[in-house]
C-alpha cells in the first residue's frame, strides 16, 4: 500500500484545485532509473488507469502505481514539508537502503 500524510493530502488537494485538475484524477507515483543513488521518484496527475496499475486510496486521494514501481514503493508514505529548509514532497520509503542528500533518489 502507498499512503499520504495529512500535510501531503492538503497540498495535493490544493494543487488539484489551483491547477484545474479534472475531478476523479489519480495521483500517479512511480520510480525510474536515474539520480545520484540509482533510482528516482516521479509523481504526476493522470486521468487514465493503465493495465497493470495498482490503485490505492488513502485519505480521499486515489493513487496509481505501475507494477514495476510498486515493487520499490510498497509501504511508502508520501509526505509534504512547507518549511524553510526543504519545501516540497518527499517519499518515506522503508525499502530504500540509501538515499541521496536531496531525497529525490534512492537505492534498494
Amino acid at each position: 500500500m502507498i499512503t499520504v500524510s495529512e500535510t501531503a493530502k492538503t497540498k495535493l488537494e490544493s494543487l488539484m484545485k489551483e491547477g484545474s485538475i479534472a475531478e476523479g484524477s489519480y495521483l500517479r507515483v512511480g520510480v525510474e532509473g536515474g539520480g545520484c543513488s540509482g533510482l528516482s521518484y516521479k509523481m504526476d496527475f493522470d486521468t487514465v488507469m493503465k493495465e497493470g496499475d495498482q490503485l490505492f486510496q488513502d485519505k480521499g486521494i486515489n493513487i496509481l502505481v505501475d507494477r514495476k514501481s510498486f515493487l520499490y514503493l510498497v509501504g511508502t508514505e508520501l509526505d509534504f514539508s512547507g518549511g524553510l529548509n526543504g519545501k516540497g514532497f518527499s517519499f518515506i520509503n522503508p525499502n530504500a537502503s540509501r538515499t541521496c542528500g536531496c531525497g529525490e533518489s534512492f537505492a534498494v
